[in-house]
């Protein structure tokens, strides 16, 4: 099975492009996602994470508002919470492609935002980097409910810069030309990753999956 990791910046067109890989049979697995289960009531996540964070725990599920404000609260939150969570992420995952394998899916994309940040790009076998124009980008994001200036700017600063992501992409999904122009995309670099005698531009880079986080 190939592993495609998928990632782009806030505000760049992720879920509309791996809805696209969807569609073409690809099995999506989504980090934030996996997450968000975690984190609900009777995930692995709530047990451990409610012990190293008191009071973040409600009705059975981490509370995502409280936990912010507990990170907030030392330094070395941030590192706790990824110690706990980020094995968790990694079975799931691991979990989910296994089956996905056995049942015979060729293609699966990983749709994890913080991809070369976390250096999950060196447990895939390409990655493809979803990007648009900043204008567009900004426009998108800013029209999201609750969102200001403000906090665009501090997302943006925990994320590697376009540009640097595009740099080190195998392949580019532009968001930006229209909805028909990215799905032909899609549909080309599933064409080219699943034709006989493909070979992965990072295979000989590749770590063990732990490498993805």
């Amino acid at each position: 099975m190939i592993l495609l990791g998928l990632t782009g910046s806030i505000g760049m067109g992720k879920s509309t492009t791996t809805a696209m890989f969807a569609d073409l049979g690809a099995m999506v697995w989504n980090a934030d996602e996996a997450v968000h289960a975690l984190y609900a009531d009777g995930g692995a996540a709530v047990g451990p994470v409610g012990e190293a964070f008191t009071g973040v725990v409600v009705d059975g599920a981490v509370n995502r508002e409280r936990l912010a404000q507990a990170l907030g609260r030392e330094e070395t939150a941030f590192q706790r919470l990824e110690a706990i969570v980020h094995p968790l992420v990694a079975k799931s995952r691991r979990e989910d492609l296994a089956r996905a394998e056995a049942a015979g899916t060729r293609l699966a994309v990983l749709d994890v935002p913080l991809l070369f940040e976390t250096g999950g790009d060196r447990g895939v076998d390409a990655v493809v980097v979803v990007s648009a124009p900043a204008g567009l980008q900004a426009e998108r994001v800013l029209a999201r409910p609750g969102m200001t200036r403000e906090r665009f700017e501090a997302i943006l600063s925990r994320q590697m810069p376009d540009a640097e992501k595009r740099r080190r992409a195998d392949f580019i999904v532009e968001t930006g030309d229209g909805l028909a122009t990215a799905r032909s995309r899609v549909a080309e670099i599933v064409r080219t990753v699943l034709s006989p005698g493909w070979v992965s531009p990072r295979k000989p880079l590749s770590q063990p999956d732990e490498a993805l986080q």
